[in-house]
């Protein structure tokens, strides 16, 4: 298939995946590499699957350089599980976490560590819909806090984290569902990272947790076995059936980030699409983004008219252009593209001179 056959898609997730990945998965669709059947088929214990899954981590710890006393790994339940495997897992002592709540989904995962421990708000932008990543003052971190807690970017408002808390000894857990791979990070400045892959990884179904080994071990007796990450660290990955499908395709995309100049050359790219679509933005006198400029994410890029049917009509509109699912969070309405590191330079430029002629045509 080429690529005028396809749309350019602008969803927030599940998002578009690299033209070559799909390709390469459909070409072993029915028979994976002479074995005979689909990788759909085939058994997660057998010899085909092993190596399909010790290569997707090798290759994601080569390419964001996650250190050795870090465990990889390929679990269920989407980010929104992880919400209540983290305070499960990491309340241990104190039974206080701190928390920045600059999104949706932070505010969530706040909510559901109030299930099994006290957790301390320290900074939030709900005030203003979100707009920007609020700023605590280091003096009213938790000294004792079991952990410190952020989502990196934020999906729905278009703003990601700049810089990061210095939290010390306490460990740092981030949401990087939809920044992962998208620029370089210091893994060891985390004690845990989890990421949802159907934004900038593979198709829905498969979470990957960096975690550091020190911090596994210390769940409760009451804990579940499968919401326990010494379950999946001791198994690698196998307790159960993981979800194979979307680790192979999330192994292609690794391969495709690596044959492409790995996270520098993204970080690179990412940050060339983001400028260009927020020059047309800013430059426009139709359009405008509602984000704190310092905090405007590379990932998810928010606009709006200030008119609510002309936010519709410009939807409607880019659809009719092949450019598609354009429009905004159904909390926030207007507009937002999201533009992962799958979606090429191209899309971005035809974004911006479909919203040029709207422009024209509707001001």
């Amino acid at each position: 298939m080429s690529n005028k056959e396809r749309v350019y898609n602008f969803s927030a997730g599940p998002s578009m995946l690299p033209l070559e990945v799909m390709e390469e998965a459909a070409k072993d669709m029915v028979n994976y590499k002479g074995c005979g059947m689909s990788v759909m088929e085939m058994s997660h214990r057998s010899k085909d699957f092993a190596s399909i899954i010790e290569t997707a981590e090798a290759d994601l710890r080569e390419l964001m350089n996650i250190p050795a006393n870090y465990k990889v790994m390929f679990l269920q339940g989407g980010g929104s599980t992880q919400f209540a495997m983290v305070p499960l897992n990491l309340f241990r002592k104190s039974m206080k976490a701190d928390y920045i709540v600059s999104g949706a989904w932070a505010k969530k995962a706040a909510a559901e560590a109030k299930r099994f421990g006290t957790v301390n708000v320290l900074a939030s932008s709900e005030d203003t819909v979100f707009d920007h990543i609020p700023v605590p003052d280091p003096a009213t971190y938790t000294k004792d806090a079991d952990y410190f807690y952020i989502c990196q970017n934020n999906t729905i408002y278009g703003s990601r984290y700049t810089w990061l808390p210095e939290t010390g000894d306490v460990p740092l857990v981030s949401d990087m569902s939809s920044c992962i791979l998208s620029e370089q990070v210091d893994v060891s400045k985390f004690g845990l990272i989890f990421a949802g892959a159907q934004k900038n990884i593979g198709p829905a179904g498969v979470t990957i947790v960096i975690m550091r080994e020190d911090l596994i071990g210390f769940a409760p007796e009451s804990c579940p076995t499968m919401l326990n990450y010494k379950t999946h660290a001791d198994a690698n990955s196998l307790y159960n059936t993981p979800p194979c499908f979307a680790i192979y395709v999330a192994g292609l995309t690794f391969q495709w980030l690596k044959a492409n100049g790995g996270v520098p050359a993204m970080e690179a790219r990412n940050k060339e699409k983001a400028a260009m679509l927020y020059k047309a933005i800013d430059e426009s006198k139709l359009f405008r983004c509602p984000v704190a400029e310092k905090d405007r994410s590379l990932m998810n890029v928010v606009f709006v008219t200030g008119n609510g049917d002309l936010d519709k009509k410009f939807v409607a509109d880019a659809k009719a252009a092949g450019l598609v699912n354009l429009g905004g969070h159904r909390s926030v309405g207007g507009m937002r593209a999201s533009i992962y590191n799958a979606m090429p330079k191209a899309g971005v430029e035809k974004l911006i001179a479909f919203m040029e002629q709207f422009e024209k045509e509707n001001l």
